[in-house]
């Protein structure tokens, strides 16, 4: 074993449920826009799938609540199906997901042509449910996001325009995919803001749902 300058962090993980192993988690691959109605709602029409990235230890997990971020005044709330790679680097898990988003960061870095990173690569940016090992959700299941209760998001599973395998294949055109991989599917339409104090409830037909509150800094 090596002799670190200082401690190891841990390594960031996901619960399963029914079993008392976790997932560790390697990175966060994010495919944007890959909902027709959301794409429309933010200016676009879809074509090939493009992707972000969020760092490993963005994962809010174990029903831990995160922190309202720095640097923002509209923090956005964005429900995902969650696709976790595993040891024959295929998909062997799914999770409800939410990637959190400071709109107003990424409205500026689109206006100048400029990455994403600190509008969804910040910390505490993707809370995730535990993983459901096993085939993935019906098609026809019902992904749904409420803010205090009130539905801000719905939609299914078949509205993604191109689906978790096809998602799977381009990330592999770019990627050296490996197990602990998480793959984040995008959102359906809905997407919105969120304030200090918000409770966010996120499901999905057939996956642990998440939920979490937004605590003030």
């Amino acid at each position: 074993m090596p002799d670190w300058l200082f401690p190891a962090p841990p390594v960031p993980s996901l619960p399963i449920a029914g079993s008392a192993l976790r997932f560790p988690v390697r990175r966060i691959l994010c495919v944007g826009q890959n909902y027709a109605a959301h794409a429309r709602e933010m200016g676009h029409e879809r074509a090939e799938p493009f992707f972000f990235t969020k760092p490993a230890d963005a994962v809010v997990a174990d029903g831990a609540d995160p922190t309202y971020p720095s640097a923002t005044a509209d923090l956005h709330h964005e429900v995902e199906l969650v696709c976790a790679v595993g040891p024959e680097g295929g998909i062997v898990g799914w999770a409800v997901g939410c990637d959190l988003t400071r709109r107003d960061l990424q409205a500026a870095a689109k206006a100048k042509g400029r990455p994403w990173d600190a509008a969804k690569g910040f910390d505490q940016s993707a809370p995730c449910g535990a993983l459901q090992l096993g085939a993935l959700p019906d098609a026809d299941a019902i992904i749904e996001l409420r803010v205090d209760g009130e539905p801000r998001q719905s939609g299914r599973l078949g509205d993604m325009v191109w689906g978790p395998h096809e998602i799977l294949g381009k990330a592999r055109e770019l990627w050296d995919v490996r197990p602990g991989d998480l793959i984040f599917t995008g959102t359906p339409e809905g997407v919105g803001p969120l304030a200090p104090g918000a409770r966010v409830e996120c499901a999905i037909e057939g996956l642990p749902p998440l939920s979490f509150t937004v605590r003030s800094r």
